[in-house]
């Protein structure tokens, strides 16, 4: 038994560095991705994804990059009861350019966010990998239009996320599929 508890975590160490290597896109421009983008895809190897999935609904960031090299970032959406749900978040710069921290104060885990891939006038797929009482899992969110939901799909399965784990969030006024990035304000 200790064998193969040993043996079971040292798969789960593996495929948890794995993870940790998926690197953000090369020439990242934090001013560029300024403004506010919805929220169209989601993707999670977290338990608590599958049934809450039906209820998830678009939603937008508002990413307000910071002189200092950090990204504030606003998020907005409706709960499935019609109040409004809002979130903040100061994720730190790191040495890595598109690599930031953050610590989730709602949730109460400490993140680990990438902007893997960037065309700035259509898409935007952030990874992050968070933290929380010794244990990760990571989020996958795209804010993007149709052409590139396949993209997201595709780096969805690559991560080890479940095809019925992953989410094309509806706008919560016309319950059907927005895929229309909106890249709004001055960047």
């Amino acid at each position: 038994m200790p064998t193969t508890m040993l043996g079971m975590l040292g798969v789960l160490l593996c495929v948890l560095a794995v993870r940790a290597d998926v690197m953000p896109q090369a020439d990242f421009d934090l001013q560029k991705v300024g403004g506010t983008w919805y929220l169209v895809g989601f993707a999670t190897n977290a338990d608590w994804f599958v049934s809450r999935k039906a209820d998830m609904k678009m939603g937008t960031v508002t990413l307000t990059p910071q002189s200092n090299g950090d990204l504030e970032m606003d998020y907005s959406s409706l709960k499935s009861d019609g109040r409004c749900k809002r979130m903040n978040h100061l994720a730190k710069k790191t040495d890595t350019p598109g690599r930031f921290a953050y610590r989730s104060h709602r949730w109460g885990s400490d993140d680990d966010m990438r902007v893997v891939d960037v065309k700035y006038d259509e898409y935007a797929l952030f990874h992050a990998i968070k933290t929380k009482d010794g244990s990760s899992h990571f989020i996958n969110k795209l804010y993007s239009d149709q052409a590139v939901l396949d993209k997201f799909t595709k780096f969805s399965l690559e991560q080890g996320i479940l095809r019925k784990n992953i989410a094309i969030l509806s706008n919560v006024e016309t319950e059907t599929f927005y895929f229309v990035l909106k890249h709004i304000g001055p960047f």
